[in-house]
């Protein structure tokens, strides 16, 4: 067309990116005498859609890639592609070609677009997508794995070759021995293969023709099975093993006989352990903690062990547990020591606090027959009479290894019965914000501390901390609600008493003794209001179980027995004041030596033992006689850790059984009453006021240190009293 007249010196002309511009008739013209016939391009708002693919983007060394112009109705259809690339100033320019096929095999990378066009019609679609072709810097190489390095007996293990990048058209070649040897076949595999052969081997890939290859792979070495087998042992066998211990792994060949094997370890554990049979580690960690296998060699290799799995916990943390934490006089405590995951093999060492309050701390003593540690996690304190503070630890292993130690755990007495006391004035156990409340230690010390224990948080602390301490008297500081534990230590490292003090800002509180009460005593319990006097009904309880409701604020118990131990709690008007323990005791008896005790009780034991030799013989029965002459009365004094008893003992003449002893100790009168002649035991009854206090019970009290008071007997028999 005249309006688009161009001059080439080639014999065609490119309009690139075409328009509906660019539509209209158009001839050529050589020189001035050749002239061509008029062709109608026409261009289309509308293109055919293009469509450039690639069988894949990256060129490996050697390769090539094929790109696919696709078009709409291809019929009668050229294709024209172009490769951007950069020029030295830096700008990129298509370079284009033109074929007749939609398919082309390419070998250098770029960018990459393409369009269609035909003559008749003429039609020329829009530029493709563009494709970005990748040229690969080196040979890929190719990579070997096997699902097993030990081929079993009469088995196989397989072997896997791979490319990566992943691509389509490998082959693969295999070789065992040298790189350079011919494959294995001359079949070429895509995929696995099997081998049942001992060896190293290799693999590579290989696709196109001429064939391009890969690097080979990295060497796997298989072996074959032998009868020996590798285990991973333990040193000492403990199922959990804890940071600091010292520990051996051991690689033991079964069978393996006296063959100087070579050790090899595997792991994924971040130590690793040298080619020796055994692993010692002197102080392990977290870092040991792992997977371990083994395997021996010499001619043959073993297999490899089975996967020994090594955990490292935490060091242990040790819980004392004391039972019961409130004692009565007298009583045994149980100590039961244990840890998270407790095992066999550990030791337990049992500790009892001694105070020291110069430097504020407490020093630990091992308990009797502890020194060495005792199997038994648990430990029994007999003849417990005052408040104790104890701790344990348990260890294992030479050199021993020990757990963190426990916390201390104490074990209360509430009994006056150490050569150190507590005294609380007022002597109540609750008391009111406003009160003054003083604590006071008495004993034969010139050096005290006071202390005391939050059962909520444990936290123990001494009177500096929240009181003022005077001598020997602490002024506590009732402003804070506390309902804690309180006791005294001297100088000399004793424990008192220990009393049980809550401090509240309700309006009621109950009045009740702060000490343990004396079985007989009168106690008088009360409620007290903070600022108003009682209008109505005033409820009391006892353990939960209401005992007294009328107008009267006091609760009288004339005569306190171990009945009333327990809880106590009384509510008026809505309101309920907190609840306060009670403890009742037995009724105290005084010490005595115990060599003039033993003394007495030895020639007391003499004298009766004659007296009732003496009896059998001049009473023993007479043939035909029928009638009874009066029980004889022997006065006698029996004692074995008690205080002395005056004893009245009356004897059957007839057949010279006892038929009672009256026991005078303290007021307290008790009957013993012989059984049948058959009875192997005696029992007793005892009685107060002609009223049965207690159900028959074996009469224990009558037996001396050393010597047995022979009693009850017929004529050739003799029963021990035990």
């Amino acid at each position: 067309m005249d309006t688009n007249h161009q001059s080439h010196t080639t014999g065609e002309i490119t309009i690139y990116h075409v328009s509906v511009s660019d539509e209209g008739r158009y001839k050529c013209k050589f020189d001035i005498w050749a002239e061509s016939a008029e062709r109608l391009l026409k261009v289309t708002a509308g293109r055919r859609g293009v469509k450039l693919t690639a069988d894949r983007t990256i060129i490996p060394l050697g390769g090539r890639v094929t790109l696919t112009c696709s078009v709409e109705d291809p019929a009668g259809f050229k294709y024209q592609r172009f490769r951007q690339t950069s020029d030295s100033s830096g700008e990129t320019s298509p370079q284009a070609e033109i074929v007749d096929e939609s398919n082309r095999v390419i070998s250098q990378g770029g960018k990459y677009t393409c369009r269609g066009w035909r003559n008749e019609p003429y039609v020329v679609t829009s530029e493709s997508n563009a494709v970005i072709i990748h040229e690969t810097a080196s040979r890929p190489k190719a990579e070997l794995r096997a699902d097993d390095r030990d081929i079993p007996v009469g088995g196989s293990v397989t072997l896997t070759c791979s490319v990566n990048p992943s691509s389509s058209g490998w082959k693969y070649f295999w070789y065992r021995g040298e790189k350079t040897s011919e494959p294995l076949t001359s079949q070429l595999s895509a995929g696995p293969i099997r081998v049942s052969e001992e060896g190293v081997y290799w693999c590579r890939g290989g696709r196109g023709e001429p064939v391009y290859y890969t690097e080979y792979s990295d060497s796997i070495t298989i072996y074959r099975d032998v009868p020996n087998k590798a285990v991973v042992t333990l040193q000492p066998n403990w199922s959990e093993i804890y940071r600091g211990e010292t520990i051996t792994l051991r690689c033991e060949i079964k069978d393996g006989g006296d063959t100087e094997w070579e050790y090899e370890w595997r792991t994924n554990s971040s130590e690793k352990p040298s080619n020796q049979n055994e692993l010692s580690i002197r102080s392990v960690s977290a870092s040991h903690s792992g997977v371990y296998r083994c395997k021996g060699s010499e001619n043959s290799s073993t297999y490899w062990s089975d996967p020994f799995n090594l955990t490292v916990s935490d060091k242990p943390q040790s819980v004392l547990t004391v039972s019961p934490s409130w004692l009565s006089a007298g009583a045994s405590v149980t100590l039961n020591c244990s840890f998270k995951d407790q095992s066999a093999g550990w030791r337990f060492y049992w500790y009892k606090a001694v105070p020291d309050p110069p430097v504020n701390s407490y020093s630990y003593e091992l308990l009797p027959g502890s020194s060495s540690g005792t199997e038994q996690d648990s430990y029994i304190v007999h003849g417990q009479t005052h408040t104790a503070e104890y701790a344990c630890i348990a260890g294992r292993g030479d050199p021993v290894y020990y757990t963190y130690n426990s916390k201390s755990q104490f074990v209360w007495s509430a009994d006056f019965h150490s050569s150190v006391s507590l005294t609380v004035s007022p002597d109540r156990a609750q008391h009111f914000t406003s009160d003054s409340v003083s604590l006071s230690c008495e004993g034969n010390s010139t050096e005290w501390r006071v202390r005391r224990l939050s059962p909520e948080d444990r936290d123990l602390s001494d009177c500096t901390t929240w009181g003022t301490m005077s001598g020997s008297t602490c002024k506590l500081n009732t402003n804070q609600l506390s309902d804690t534990v309180y006791w005294c230590e001297s100088g000399s490292g004793e424990f008192s008493n220990a009393v049980n003090i809550t401090i509240q800002d309700k309006d009621m509180i109950l009045l009740s003794p702060a000490r343990p009460v004396t079985e007989g005593d009168s106690v008088s319990l009360s409620c007290k209001l903070r600022r108003q006097t009682f209008d109505s009904t005033v409820f009391f309880y006892h353990n939960e179980k209401l005992i007294q409701n009328d107008t009267r604020w006091e609760l009288n118990i004339s005569a306190v027995s171990k009945s009333d131990e327990g809880f106590y709690k009384c509510q008026h008007s809505g309101q309920e004041s907190a609840q306060s323990w009670m403890s009742v005791q037995a009724v105290s008896r005084p010490e005595r030596s115990s060599f003039p005790v033993l003394l007495i009780v030895g020639l007391i034991c003499g004298i009766v033992l004659i007296i009732l030799l003496l009896l059998l013989y001049c009473y023993r029965p007479s043939k035909g006689r029928s009638s009874l002459r009066a029980p004889t009365q022997i006065r006698m004094r029996l004692s074995a850790t008690h205080a002395p008893l005056l004893n009245m003992l009356q004897v059957d003449p007839r057949t010279s059984h006892i038929l009672y002893l009256n026991l005078n100790t303290l007021g307290r009168g008790t009957t013993i009453c012989c059984m049948p002649k058959s009875s192997a035991t005696i029992k007793a009854r005892r009685r107060k006021e002609d009223q049965l206090l207690q159900q028959q019970m074996k009469l224990f009290i009558l037996k001396s240190n050393r010597d047995h008071l022979s009693v009850c007997k017929e004529r050739g028999e003799e029963e021990d009293l035990q």
